[in-house]
């Protein structure tokens, strides 16, 4: 697994619990904010270089 993987899905875990928290809190704010931070999150993958 390369380091840009790694970041990736840490970012998009982030952004789930971020959501996560917000809908247990009542916090639509923080729940929009994880959300947001799911979809900013770059594709696993994306980072590779092809291997043509």
């Amino acid at each position: 697994m390369s380091k840009a993987s790694k970041s990736t899905s840490r970012e998009h875990l982030k952004g789930s619990v971020k959501e996560a928290i917000g809908k247990l809190t009542g916090d639509s704010r923080i729940e929009a904010e994880g959300q947001r931070q799911k979809r900013m999150a770059p594709p696993p993958g994306a980072a590779k270089p092809r291997a043509d």
